[in-house]
């Protein structure tokens, strides 16, 4: 929630992204991701022990370092990590789904140890009293999330403040999310508070429910190949929204803005809000953006509150979109 708190350069290629991004998701211990689970659905892989309870897994880790197999099915369960490196993966992707319930009135995984990765999860129907129910809640520590799910629920990943913490997203889809339900601020289908670093390639956006699809106040984005599809979306807002302001890159992403906005002003803000970061070298290049097929108006792709000297285009913009706009 809100509450958390032109000079041209080369076009920058986002095949070093994607290996950087890589080299973080296969730290996931592959081994372990495919342990065979025993009787019961949580397996912790250095001692082959099961458990019922996710919960009881993640206990039996505590401050060391482990990785938990999770068995496929659909859990209505949720977890607190308290310390320790986790890592959290379904022994097949995409079979593993939480559904529906959220710890301490948060996420399905509260987060707050020295790092989390999670790999192959689903997350859906997550919902809380003051509207920002999250598949994740990251409250301190590194996170890496790959080939992971986050549908119809209030916010997919929702973190607080770690200015030497960095998060990685790659390979994962954020579908029917967000909302403008409560008086505080709005909840988007990702929020990132002042993290030194988020990553996020490879991944899809789309059907938003209100808020912004990926808004961040990180010192430094690369936010790299993902598409942005806002055609079924219903009072959404920004694509992409920095509001302190952030420097690194957003290349290569597709972008399509539907008929349903609570603010089609502009595609990507940057600095709208209180800015902390400087902006000074974003680079944004090599974007297709558009709109729906059925959609007749005009809009700015980039709106700069910062002053800052951005590295704008080239990018690929569809009729009655324009390139830039300072505010």
């Amino acid at each position: 929630m809100d509450s958390f708190a032109r000079a041209l350069p080369a076009r920058p290629s986002v095949l070093a992204l994607c290996a950087i991004g890589a080299l973080a998701v296969t730290a996931i211990p592959v081994a372990a991701v495919l342990a065979q689970t025993g009787g019961e659905d949580f397996t912790v892989g250095e001692t082959g022990r099961s458990y019922a309870r996710l919960q009881d897994a993640v206990n039996a880790i505590g401050t060391g370092q482990g990785t938990i197999a999770i068995a496929p099915g659909t859990y209505r369960q949720c977890a607190v990590q308290e310390g320790g490196t986790v890592t959290y993966a379904a022994s097949q992707p995409g079979t593993a789904i939480f559904d529906g319930t959220a710890c301490e009135g948060k996420a399905a995984l509260v987060l707050r140890g020295q790092a989390a990765r999670i790999s192959g999860l689903t997350f859906r129907g997550i919902s809380v009293p003051d509207h920002n129910g999250a598949g994740i809640r990251l409250e301190q520590g590194d996170l890496t999330v790959a080939q992971s799910w986050f549908t119809d629920s209030e916010q997919g990943i929702l973190t607080a403040n770690d200015p030497g913490g960095t998060i990685v997203i790659d390979e994962s889809t954020f579908s029917g999310l967000g909302n403008c339900d409560d008086s505080s601020g709005c909840a988007h289908s990702v929020y990132v508070g002042d993290y030194g670093l988020l990553r996020v390639t490879r991944s899809r956006f789309e059907r938003g429910t209100g808020g912004h699809y990926l808004k961040s106040r990180s010192g430094q984005v690369q936010v790299a190949a993902n598409s942005f599809d806002d055609s079924a979306g219903r009072a959404t807002n920004y694509m992409i929204d920095l509001p302190a302001g952030s420097r690194g890159q957003i290349t290569n992403n597709w972008f399509v803005q539907g008929r349903d906005k609570e603010n089609y002003s502009a595609f990507i803000a940057v600095a709208a809000e209180d800015q902390t970061h400087p902006a000074d070298g974003l680079t944004i290049a090599g974007n297709d953006a558009r709109f729906a097929p059925d959609v007749r108006r005009s809009s700015t792709f980039v709106a700069d509150w910062s002053g800052d000297k951005l590295a704008l285009g080239p990018n690929a913009l569809g009729v009655g979109l324009k390139p830039f706009e300072k505010r």
